[in-house]
This record gives C-alpha cells, sequence and structure tokens, in this order.
C-alpha cells in the first residue's frame, strides 16, 4: 500500500545519488543518556524508558534498484550476515510486502563503521535507513509514520532512527517521543574488544521494584546543558552487563576517571561513554584516556550529537 500525495518530511543524515536510480545515506550510531527497565511484559520483552540521541558516528549504505526484482546485501565487515537474519534485508523484504509490488528489488552495499555488540545500535540504524532510501528509489511516498509501522515490527530501536536526534523512548523502545535537545552535545565514546549480545544481557537483569524517573536527563538535554546531562546518566543494564564482562566495567571506571562530566554503558554494551562540556573537553578526555590505557586493544571515538535534515 502506499499513500499518495507528497510525503511527510523524513529525515536523514546525509544523502546524495550515486547515479540513476540508486542513493548513498548514512546511519549514526546513537547512545543511551537515560535506560530503566519498568517490567517484564507478557510477550518476554520489557517495559523500558530511554532517551536515546544520534551521534556522528556512521555506517552507510550505497542502495540501489534492481529491476530483477532480487534483493541483495553486501557488506565490507567479516562475519556481518548478509541473508535475511540482517535486520537491512528484513527491513527491504517488509517494505517490498507492504507495498504489494513484488517486482522491486535493490542491491544494498553496507559499509560498516559502528561496532557490532556494542550497544550503539548500527544494525537498527542500517535498517531505518535502509526503508527511507527504498522509500525513495522505489517512489513509494510513504510518511514517516508509516515507515515506523514497519520498524517497530523489524526490532525495538529502528524506529528511533526515523525521528531523532534524540527520543524519549519507551514500550520496548519503540515507541518515539521526538526529544529538543538545546544545542549539541560532546562524547567520547570507548568500545573495549569483547562484545556483549542484548539477550544475555537481559537474562541477568533484575527488575527494580522502585524505577528511576528520566525527568532530570529529559530536562538537561532540553537545557542543552552538558554537566547536568553528566550528573543525570543513568543505565539499569549496566550491573548485569557488568557481571558478564567486568572488563566493560573497568572501561567505564577509567573513563570516568579522566574527569569528564559522567560516564555510562550505553544500551546493553559493551560501549561506554563520557559525557563532557564541549569538542575541546571531549578531545581532552579522549586523549588521556588513551594515555592511561595505551594497550588495551579499544577503540576511541570523539563524537557529537547530530541533527539530520529533513529529506
Amino acid at each position: 500500500m502506499t499513500r499518495p500525495g507528497a510525503p511527510d518530511p523524513i529525515a536523514v543524515y546525509t544523502a546524495s545519488h550515486a547515479g540513476a536510480g540508486a542513493i548513498v545515506v548514512a546511519a549514526p550510531a546513537k547512545l543511551n543518556l537515560f535506560l530503566e527497565i519498568l517490567r517484564k511484559r507478557p510477550d518476554g520483552f520489557h517495559e523500558l524508558e530511554s532517551l536515546m540521541v544520534a551521534v556522528d558516528l556512521f555506517d552507510t549504505l550505497e542502495v540501489r534498484a534492481d529491476p530483477s526484482g532480487m534483493i541483495a546485501l553486501s557488506c565490507d565487515a567479516p562475519g556481518v550476515p548478509t541473508d535475511g537474519s540482517n535486520l537491512v534485508v528484513k527491513a527491504a523484504e517488509a517494505l517490498r510486502a507492504l507495498a504489494g509490488r513484488a517486482d522491486l528489488g535493490a542491491a544494498i552495499r553496507l559499509t560498516k563503521r559502528i561496532p557490532t555488540q556494542a550497544g550503539l545500535a548500527g544494525g537498527s540504524s542500517d535498517a531505518a535507513l535502509a526503508l527511507v532510501a527504498l522509500n525513495r528509489i522505489w517512489k513509494l511516498a510513504l510518511t514517516r509514520d508509516e515507515l515506523a509501522v514497519i520498524a517497530a515490527s523489524i526490532g525495538s530501536d529502528v524506529a528511533f532512527f526515523l525521528a531523532p536526534p534524540a527520543g524519549w523512548c519507551v514500550g520496548r523502545g519503540e515507541v518515539v517521543t521526538p526529544e529538543p535537545v538545546g544545542k549539541p552535545l560532546d562524547f567520547v565514546v570507548v568500545c573495549p574488544p569483547v562484545g556483549l549480545a542484548t539477550a544475555d544481557v537481559y537474562r541477568r537483569l533484575t527488575v527494580p521494584t522502585s524505577p528511576v524517573g528520566g525527568g532530570a536527563v529529559r530536562a538537561a538535554v532540553r537545557a542543552g546543558d552538558p554537566v547536568a546531562v553528566g550528573r543525570a546518566l543513568f543505565n539499569r543494564l549496566e550491573e548485569p552487563a557488568f557481571a558478564l564482562s567486568p572488563v566493560v566495567e573497568q572501561v567505564r571506571e577509567r573513563l570516568a576517571g579522566v574527569s569528564p562530566c559522567g560516564a555510562r554503558m550505553s544500551g546493553s554494551g559493551s560501549a561506554v561513554f563520557a559525557a563532557c562540556r564541549d569538542r575541546a573537553e571531549a578531545g581532552r578526555v579522549a586523549a588521556a584516556y588513551r594515555r592511561a590505557e595505551p594497550d588495551q586493544g579499544s577503540r576511541v571515538y570523539v563524537v557529537r550529537s547530530v541533527a539530520p535534515d529533513p529529506a
């Protein structure tokens, strides 16, 4: 099914044409500035509240229409599946099914820069931006809300990437309210040389009897106050993640020890991040961390919250 007329503006970060019937889009990582678990749901998922922000660490997708009707994904990163288990392929197949057009095909080339099993939602972001790109090249004219329905069926974090730069996410994460950001926020992200599987972390989770509220961090982000953001950072999944991988806790402690505004783990890990006062401080924090742990094998990124342009 398609919607007649012009679509609602759909946000993209960068987009360029790569010849006839092709487009290149950038898929950002996200950080969880707040993540609380409210309860276990009857469907097996957890009811949560989270404040997520998109940052300028990007994968890229080159998406090209294929008149043969085949959907094919290639990726430069070893170990990343390119079959129907990849969220990008699931997104393409779901969008084609909704359109009711078996003739629609695509060749998608994915370049990975966002680390996997890090709590940065690279796979979810890739899927969301694939929906945006395919909506364009297939000329479906679906709105953001229509794409969000598909996104929610693919994965909990996918819908967020249709409405950033920041969002208050509830349900299992798929219900997103855009959150204003007072000014761009600067972070240092450290990805240790270990990954964590989301399912393993949740299996070790103890649901709190008195959940923490996210009002303080939402107010800090709206005000664009990085010091207040640092004080209000929270992630309920840290305890089970640290139990699974003590090295992640060590990285968080070391990062906090080089005096940022605050440091937490993102999502279900294994990446940790520090909120910084500005870009200059982020550079200093990253350099101090590298000096403190020169042989640890972690990847260190200086990133900033990023607002997309309407497409």
